[in-house]
């Protein structure tokens, strides 16, 4: 199983002046650990969750771009891009830059979107769920062409008389696309249709076995190979580091199910020297995981 280290909390010490060098820690510390892929989130203001808007939140891509340059190896993403927060045309210009300029490590995770309060403290445009899955649809459909020879595209949401990009994506066909979400009817179709790998929270296993389940009917309907799609999961709030051979155990439990990839999060007091720890005792051991 494979490893990757999502900063979502970025409420680190010493204040925004650290926030480039410690950011840049956690991803050359990654990068030199064997971590397989890092990602940040894509939102205009910390979630409720963590805090709420008062906390730090940087804008994922400018972060990706930053990062590509300290870099050579990890793939670089964001988990995961709310489809109303750019222009599909846009987000596979911007995916193929960093791709370009990453040396092909780029990663397109992509969903329906989700937090009304940022977009109306932006005065981004919040549509309808319906209307956003609608739109991620045509999204997906318009990033796949463009990463394949692009042309024109019309949709109902989208038309796009010049699907150019110039140029292409150094990984050929593009770089792998993620779905985040769970939702059965609308987001583990859209897996099926269109993904690269999917992104579960890591619910138990119980949860996941059943989800997967409703993932490989979806794949069946559209007639799409189960076993091309990654499944990973999310497991950003687990604390390996207290107890690693426990936390190693349940990571077999997802292992049994296919999960290849785990993301979990940075230690907020300390996340480089958390990345450091993790690349020591936990990278290693994880990848000998398999069902």
């Amino acid at each position: 199983m494979k490893l990757g280290v999502h900063c979502a909390n970025l409420t680190w010490p010493g204040g925004p002046e650290a926030l480039g060098p410690t950011l840049a820690g956690v991803a050359t510390a990654a990068d030199q650990g064997g971590f397989a892929t890092l990602t940040m989130m894509d939102h205009y203001f910390q979630m409720e969750r963590l805090g709420g808007p008062p906390e730090p939140m940087l804008e994922g891509y400018t972060s990706l771009g930053f990062l590509a340059g300290r870099t050579s190896r990890i793939e670089l993403g964001l988990l995961v891009s709310g489809v109303t927060y750019r222009h599909p045309g846009l987000l596979a210009k911007i995916v193929t830059t960093l791709d370009v300029l990453s040396g092909g490590r780029a990663m397109l995770g992509i969903g329906a979107a989700w937090y009304e309060r940022e977009h109306q403290g932006l005065g981004v445009p919040f549509p309808s769920t319906r209307e956003r899955f609608e739109r991620l649809e045509e999204a997906l459909q318009i990033v796949r062409k463009a990463w394949n020879g692009g042309g024109s595209y019309e949709g109902v949401h989208y038309r796009l008389e010049e699907l150019r990009l110039v140029p292409q994506p150094l990984q050929q066909g593009g770089p792998r696309i993620v779905v985040g979400g769970a939702g059965e009817r609308k987001t583990l179709r859209l897996v099926a249709q269109y993904a690269d790998a999917c992104n579960l929270f890591a619910g138990t296993p119980a949860e996941i076995a059943h989800k997967l389940d409703v993932l490989r009917g979806h794949c069946d309907d559209v007639g799409r190979d189960y076993d091309e799609i990654a499944k990973t999961i999310m497991a950003t709030f687990t604390q390996p580091l207290q107890d690693v051979d426990g936390w190693l155990a349940s990571m077999q439990a997802y292992a049994d199910l296919g999960v290849t990839q785990v993301w979990v999060g940075p230690d907020k007091d300390d996340p480089v020297g958390w990345t450091e720890q993790m690349a020591d005792k936990v990278v290693p051991r994880l990848a000998e995981l398999g069902g």
